[in-house]
């Protein structure tokens, strides 16, 4: 009867549900929040103390807020609490944790059961602003149901082309195929297309082979049990292709041999990614036609403005079907950048989808450590926006294909 009665009141309150909760630990971080809340006009009562603890027990008796930020300075058990926490949360509730560890495990742990962000304290007030503002969008964006976001993943083909070399297209590229592999579970093939000079393999520390030159050398050994041989495996999810030839030797791809490359990878895969140098894209623009998703990497340069125009174009007569995503890397803050984002904008006459900010810091670790970025720093500010970019080249919002035991945090609407 007890449990009947529970259910029966959060059942009333479901159409009285809060935009916002938090539960902290310390004054501090109350404080922190006040103003904020205010700016949103959030009831500043809505701020408690008691941390997660607090947020079980309360959550336990009221329906969950659509935001809620939870303490886990207190915690003995993260791991456990946020599971307690799943349990009394209703589907949707975009959840961003606070704490005190600054463990890269925990992040990702707490990342694939579903929370929306973790912040290591102290927390400046405009890290929490960004956080706070990134959770907004993702409430404003449709819910995405299960079964149409496995329907949207099936045989997706992404390229990704830098308008200049050295804006950062390999590393977007292979980065988001390690999202898409290890937090989202998709099966990824990452296909470099730099056959002298290619750099995918190497981020992940990995010999290429001679798998791709094999592939367009003899096109007809290609098959199901040749790509399987062929690729290196960085993980079950994740497989790459790619080549590093002899300077001296001159390649030139015949376009069957890539074109059924590209096909017997897409049968095999359900996401294939394809690194793509300019000069192969302006060489063999069929390659393009094929692809579901195409990615635009460029800086804020005069140079780059200039070529994204002349690609913008290229692209929208070569693959008017495919969906366009244009990605600012290295972008300095505040005046050190050679063209504003608003003249550039202004200029190739199309917004920018994702402005990543340069963070030198975060890839100078990742090269260390010998991982790719995502690995190496996965709380960075550019790891985030790549992990939105390879959520939008998947088609769902967020969260992994199978359900996590805290699969009802995610806001794709699962249940």
């Amino acid at each position: 009867m007890a449990t009947a009665s529970l259910v029966s009141n959060k059942a009333d309150q479901a159409d009285q549900r809060e935009a916002f909760a938090a539960f902290v630990c310390d004054e501090v971080t109350a404080q922190l929040l006040h103003p904020v809340a205010a700016e949103h006009g959030w009831a500043s009562e809505r701020i408690q103390t008691g941390g997660i603890a607090n947020a079980v027990r309360s959550l336990t008796v009221m329906t969950s807020p659509e935001f809620l930020i939870v303490d886990l300075s207190e915690s003995e058990q993260p791991r456990a609490d946020i599971s307690a926490l799943a349990e009394v949360c209703e589907p949707g509730t975009v959840v961003l944790a606070l704490g005190t560890i600054n463990d890269v495990a925990l992040y990702r742990e707490l990342i694939g059961s579903g929370i929306h962000d973790y912040l290591v304290k102290p927390i400046a007030p405009e890290v929490m602003r960004d956080a706070i503002a990134h959770a907004e969008a993702v409430l404003a964006q449709p819910i995405v149901t299960e079964e149409a976001a496995v329907g949207a993943t099936s045989n997706r083909m992404c390229a990704f082309i830098g308008v200049r070399g050295g804006v950062g297209a390999s590393t977007i590229a292979s980065s988001c195929c390690w999202i898409m592999a290890h937090e989202l579970d998709r099966q990824v093939a990452l296909l470099d297309l730099d056959l002298h000079f290619g750099t995918d393999a190497l981020v992940f520390d990995l010999e290429p082979g001679r798998g791709l030159c094999d592939a367009l050398e003899n096109p007809g050994r290609v098959d199901g049990l040749f790509i399987e041989r062929a690729m290196i495996k960085e993980c079950e999810n994740l497989s790459i292709l790619g080549a590093e030839a002899p300077i001296n030797e001159s390649i030139s791809p015949d376009p069957a041999a890539l074109s059924h490359l590209q096909s017997e990878l897409k049968q095999n895969f359900e996401i294939v990614v394809m690194d793509i140098p300019r000069s192969i894209v302006a060489n063999h623009p069929y390659l393009l036609s094929e692809a579901t998703d195409i990615v635009v990497i460029t800086d804020l340069s005069l140079a780059a403005t200039r070529d994204t125009i002349r690609l913008l174009a290229f692209i929208q007569e070569t693959a008017p079907g495919s969906k366009l995503t244009l990605v600012a890397n290295k972008v300095a803050s505040g005046a050190n950048v050679e063209v504003s984002q608003k003249d550039f904008e202004a200029s190739i006459e199309r917004k920018i989808d994702w402005s990543i900010p340069l963070d030198s810091k975060s890839a100078i670790l990742a090269a260390k450590k010998g991982k790719i970025l995502p690995q190496a720093a996965g709380s960075a500010k550019p790891v985030a926006l790549m992990r939105d970019i390879a959520k939008k080249i998947t088609g769902v919002k967020d969260g992994k294909k199978k359900k996590s035991f805290l699969s009802q945090l995610k806001f794709t609407g699962k249940k």
